[in-house]
């Protein structure tokens, strides 16, 4: 009768990334040379805070030929990033008749993967270039909110609009969630008009400032995000970052960097002697502008049309199975 196999032991999990982590644990030294497989149970740990859009039909035990410790898990189609897992092993011998002897189930450690790697949002906004469609002319940044929001600023912020901490919207990879604080703009102009639209979903007051207080050659634009919410609206974020401020120092080993004068989404550039702005026909672009902005850059007013609560984008979740902007199978 053959021996029985030790139990693994001292697991431990390191090189986590995205879509991959190393894993190496300890076991008796007779047992190295016995060991032809290895079995990973690998579970979502599934709390309020968790990506809900768990794939469907993938099992969580993954069988690998033994190898040298440590060894690399990788796979796009399991792991999420950005999400807590747990994570067990166990040690097995293929014997002569397909069957394995197995050792018992380690003891279980919990890791967190990490949020996407430039090359990740590499994907995404090549993915996003592809449906960039035309660039049209525009002239102000825009943002709506309410008439509370704006007496606020005025009143205890000296006048200022003050940066704030993005909250969780679109792909649930983005290393800009709940990490970089700055203020949000829209660009977006109406094709008949050339203007901003008059609807918003976030509120009737709009201040605008003119697009070359924030968007100029001492402008660093970083590409963040690109997702949709189950709509047939595809929504590309982009950061705004003064040179050498600490929103650019953020953004610098995080988001791939634009060119701001030739790019598929938002351009400044120099015709005629002038700054010229165009932005994406075929997106709603979201711009995060990193520093505190000054209510006297611009002017502010009531917009005459209706609030749009359904295409308000806090906290939104990425649509998962959409093939246009999602990546490698990832689900948001």
């Amino acid at each position: 009768m053959e021996m029985l196999l030790s139990t693994p032991h001292s697991i431990e999990i390191n090189n986590i990334t995205c879509d991959s982590f190393r894993i190496s644990w300890a076991m008796e030294g007779s047992d190295l040379e016995r060991v032809t497989h290895y079995f990973i149970d690998l579970n979502k740990k599934e709390n309020k805070n968790s990506n809900k859009f768990k794939h469907r039909d993938v099992p969580t035990k993954l069988v690998a030929k033994a190898v040298p410790l440590p060894m690399t898990v990788r796979g796009h189609w399991f792991l999420s990033p950005r999400t807590e897992y747990s994570v067990a092993v166990q040690t097995a011998v293929k014997q002569s008749d397909g069957e394995y002897l197995v050792s018992g189930w380690s003891e279980t450690v919990e890791f967190c993967t990490g949020d996407y790697a430039k090359e990740h949002l590499a994907q995404l906004q090549e993915k996003a270039e592809q449906i960039a469609g035309r660039m049209l002319r525009f002239s102000v940044f825009y943002r709506n909110q309410h008439k509370e929001y704006f007496q606020h600023a005025r009143t205890h912020c000296g006048n200022m609009l003050q940066p704030y901490l993005k909250d969780n919207s679109g792909s649930h990879g983005s290393p800009t969630s709940g990490m970089l604080h700055g203020v949000f703009f829209s660009c977006n102009t109406e094709f008949n008009t050339g203007q901003p639209p008059q609807d918003s979903p976030y509120g009737r007051w709009r201040f605008q400032i003119p697009a070359q207080r924030l968007f100029n050659p001492s402008t660093n634009l970083y590409f963040a995000d690109f997702y949709c919410m189950y709509t047939a609206y595809h929504y590309a974020i982009l950061v705004l970052a003064p040179k050498g401020s600490q929103g650019d120092r953020f953004c610098r080993d995080r988001l791939p960097l634009l060119d701001i004068a030739c790019n598929k989404f938002l351009t400044c550039s120099v015709e005629d002697g002038e700054l010229i702005f165009r932005h994406a026909q075929d997106l709603i672009l979201e711009l995060i502008y990193t520093e505190p902005v000054d209510l006297s850059l611009g002017t502010l007013g009531e917009i005459s049309g209706h609030q749009l609560m359904s295409l308000s984008t806090a906290d939104a979740k990425k649509d998962p199975s959409c093939k246009t902007c999602n990546i490698r199978d990832f689900a948001a």
